[in-house]
């Protein structure tokens, strides 16, 4: 079960897979990492995957760093521990 505290290194991990960079970190700019829309679809999969909800690909261009986005997601999940 994924936790809020775990969310940030999920969506890490995630846009390292997507965008084919091990270097990226919680701070890294999805658009700057060279991201584009199948690499959002890759990443909104994963997190629906992990999580169980629908995540929309809007929501990473809209929070395009993984803290950002781990921040959107927990305050939309108030059930994650």
């Amino acid at each position: 079960m994924t936790t809020t505290r775990d969310l940030p290194e999920l969506i890490v991990s995630l846009y390292r897979d997507s965008l084919g960079d091990d270097t990226l970190d919680a701070d890294s700019d999805f658009f700057e990492s060279n991201g584009d829309s199948l690499a959002a679809f890759q990443i909104t999969a994963g997190l629906q995957d992990a999580l169980g909800i629908e995540v929309s690909v809007a929501l990473v261009f809209a929070y395009p760093s993984p803290a950002d986005l781990a921040a959107v997601l927990a305050s939309d999940r108030q059930d994650l521990p």
